[in-house]
């Protein structure tokens, strides 16, 4: 099981997410293990992991729907997106509070049905405004301290799938997924 914050403990974790409709991931440290690799034509190379796909095609299979909402610009974040059917996608999003506002009104969603996973502080508006919040084992303490769960994987190498597993086993619907592929 993975370690949680103190304030609300295991329980409290699932608590939070159970209704949780829509799942919006940063992308930097935390679908990606937070290292830049330059092109010599200065593209910046970005390595995902497969298990966290499969992670958010479960989510999706199991009706919660999947968003990023990242700060930096990537032709790799859009491949990637599209490549496992996220169709919210906010690049470039500095005010991060801006694009999940418009995201949650978009879709008719309230704060509570609402999970984000962010390793950094620029992720702590959306942190502490989300119904359930997740973060990475490498995260400051303060962004740790403001989670509900904290993911032992590191970014990039299964935390997403860690916390898309704990939302389905909240939700009642891991098994069904895990299911879903002995057929």
């Amino acid at each position: 099981m993975a370690a949680t914050s103190e304030r609300d403990g295991i329980d409290g974790a699932l608590q939070r997410a159970r209704p949780v409709k829509l799942m919006i991931f940063d992308v930097d440290g935390v679908m990606t293990d937070g290292t830049l690799y330059y092109s010599e034509r200065g593209e910046a190379l970005k390595a995902f992991n497969i298990m966290d796909g499969l992670g958010i095609k479960m989510l999706g299979q199991c009706g919660v729907g999947v968003a990023l909402i990242t700060a930096r610009k990537s032709r790799a974040v859009e491949l990637r997106a599209a490549n496992l059917g996220i169709a919210h996608l906010y690049q470039g999003a500095e005010d991060k509070r801006a694009a999940y506002a418009a995201l949650l009104a978009q879709l008719g969603l309230g704060t509570e049905q609402s999970g984000y996973m962010g390793d950094d502080l620029i992720d702590l508006p959306l942190l502490t405004r989300c119904g359930f919040a997740a973060t990475v084992a490498a995260a400051p303490e303060a962004v740790r301290q403001r989670a509900h769960y904290v993911a032992r994987a590191p970014g990039g190498h299964g935390a997403v799938r860690e916390v898309c597993e704990f939302i389905l086993r909240a939700q009642g619907a891991l098994e069904r997924a895990i299911e879903a592929h002995l057929q």
